[in-house]
């Protein structure tokens, strides 16, 4: 019976042993549960969502695996965006904002759980983080500020001869009048006559977006969430009118005559690598934001049939 009782003690102990061995291997391989909030449904937006989850999974985060992904999309709906965000308040690891609408909400919502932001162009204005360099509190992540005065240094030269340019852009967006004001001044200092048109909901981008055409040579299109939801209505008017336009990114192609700027998918991406990182215990306060690494230029090869133009001259002329 004594050696009955060792041999079952020790068995226990070992299993005890297993057990606590198993217990520190699940920690390390437990589910994270991600939120996603996605202002609103177009090509860049969805891009940057993509490049995101690519990342994540580069790195060993696999949804159904060992990731759980809670994604809504607000549809550019204010009071939709606000309900979304209040759900997330405390019930993830990690959150990921894409648009500067959805990363503000985002942190009014819950600023304690480690978050990261993209296709945000001005997260210091937007009031996410105290600077790019050193972000100080629960945001960091990657932008989409490009080079507005190469933008309209490359606008000009497909169109030389503009003697009076358009900005147009919804007046709500902070990432818009950012580069709307920098588009400006590039303008002005070239002598070139600038007319500004604002809108505040897609209801009114066809009355204002005709007015716009029948008074420019050309368009500037900054990075504008109403925009890109519009970018069909607004390429028919510019089409009609024979008005060329430039966009910032891919998501407004069909909108005008070409786009110059950010790499949407490429910055959702690096977004992603910063979620690792705050995955596996830095803090967003410590890892700086990010800029675009790399820049496209796409060209409507139709908006350009319409207007004369050559669309290989265009891609020329950005190299």
């Amino acid at each position: 019976m004594g050696f009955k009782k060792l041999l079952l003690g020790s068995i226990a102990f070992l299993s005890t042993l297993t057990l606590a061995a198993c217990g520190g291997g699940s920690s390390d391989t437990s589910t994270v549960k991600v939120g996603i909030i996605q202002y609103a449904e177009h090509e860049a937006l969805t891009s940057a969502k993509e490049g995101f989850l690519e990342a994540l999974k580069e790195a060993g985060y696999a949804e159904g695996d060992n990731l759980t992904i809670d994604f809504q999309n607000a549809q550019g709906d204010q009071a939709n965006l606000q309900t979304m965000v209040e759900q997330f308040a405390g019930k993830n690891d990690l959150n990921f904002a894409i648009a500067t609408p959805a990363a503000q909400a985002l942190l009014n919502a819950d600023a304690d759980t480690p978050s990261v932001f993209t296709a945000v162009t001005d997260p210091v204005e937007a009031g996410l983080v105290e600077s790019l360099e050193v972000p100080g509190g629960s945001m960091t992540g990657s932008i989409d500020a490009t080079d507005v005065a190469d933008q309209i240094e490359l606008l000009m030269k497909v169109v030389p001869t503009a003697k009076t340019v358009g900005i147009f852009y919804n007046s709500s967006e902070v990432n818009s009048e950012v580069q709307a004001e920098q588009a400006k001044a590039a303008l002005e200092k070239k002598g070139v006559t600038v007319v500004i048109k604002t809108v505040t909901s897609t209801n009114d981008v066809q009355q204002a977006m005709t007015s716009l055409a029948g008074q420019v040579d050309a368009i500037y299109l900054p990075t504008d969430n109403t925009v890109a939801s519009t970018a069909s209505t607004i390429g028919e008017i510019l089409m009609e009118a024979k008005v060329p336009a430039m966009g910032s990114d891919a998501a407004v192609i069909d909108a005008g005559l070409f786009t110059y700027g950010v790499d949407y998918h490429a910055i959702g991406v690096q977004a992603g690598e910063l979620a690792v990182k705050i995955l596996k215990g830095e803090k967003p306060a410590d890892l700086p934001v990010e800029k675009p690494q790399t820049s496209a230029i796409e060209v409507n090869e139709e908006m350009a049939k319409a207007l004369g133009i050559d669309a290989e001259t265009i891609e020329a002329l950005s190299n």
